[in-house]
């Protein structure tokens, strides 16, 4: 639970800077930062990815998850959910609300696939590098939000300690049912999916990283077998 604090710690500050503020960071800073996070990023993913024994189970999970995350359009969904939850606490006027802040800045920080990855990798393992990094994106992130969405951005910090701390409860729970073999292959192929994520950061990519996600539950099954 310590990534999960520390990235709650990080938006608590981010917001209150922004509120501070009220101006945010120059975008010109913001987009060096994403990138030093990024290349950073792209580091972790490559460390974690070389914890795999069997690389046929990786190319396996790759090959199957895709398939049922393309088909489900797991991205597409999630960003339809936030548009509807975004379009139903925006006001006609235009006027920015509580509520508004407090939606937009939950989804950012909850609704996507390096919440999940890091989660379910501090819960399984208790690596937290995931989400130590996530924790700093959230800090920015934060704080140029705060500065234009108010207080509610603040109080989505508890939402943030709700989602993320369960996901790492949930993942926790299941650890024990898991051989150390399924658990280090779990760990590659989210590893895998960080590396992506990090070139998105970059600016290198766009994958549909959420689509991917699937992958990370096959390797247990084919451990079963192979």
């Amino acid at each position: 639970m310590l990534g999960v604090l520390i990235n709650v710690g990080t938006v608590l500050v981010g917001s209150l800077v922004g509120l501070f503020l009220k101006r945010g960071i120059p975008e010109k800073l913001t987009e060096a930062l994403m990138i030093g996070i990024g290349l950073c990023t792209v580091f972790i993913g490559i460390s974690g990815a070389l914890q795999g024994e069997n690389t046929l189970v990786l190319i396996l999970s790759m090959a199957i998850g895709t398939v049922i995350g393309t088909l489900l359009d797991i991205d597409k969904q999630l960003n339809r959910l936030a548009a509807c939850v975004e379009a139903r606490f925006r006001q006609k006027d235009g006027q920015i609300t509580v509520a508004e802040g407090f939606v937009t800045a939950s989804l950012l920080f909850c609704v996507g696939a390096m919440t999940i990855v890091g989660s379910l990798q501090a819960g399984l393992t208790g690596d937290c590098e995931m989400l130590y990094t996530k924790a700093t994106l959230d800090l920015i992130s934060s704080c140029v939000l705060a500065a234009s969405l108010g207080i509610g951005v603040l109080l989505a910090d508890i939402f943030v300690f709700i989602f993320q701390g369960g996901l790492v409860l949930l993942a926790g729970l299941i650890a024990p049912f898991l051989t150390d073999y399924a658990i280090g292959e779990m760990t590659c192929a989210g590893s895998v999916l960080i590396i992506a994520l990090g070139l998105n950061l970059i600016g290198v990519t766009k994958i549909k990283v959420a689509n991917y996600l699937p992958v990370i539950l096959i390797p247990p099954v084919l451990c079963l077998f192979m």
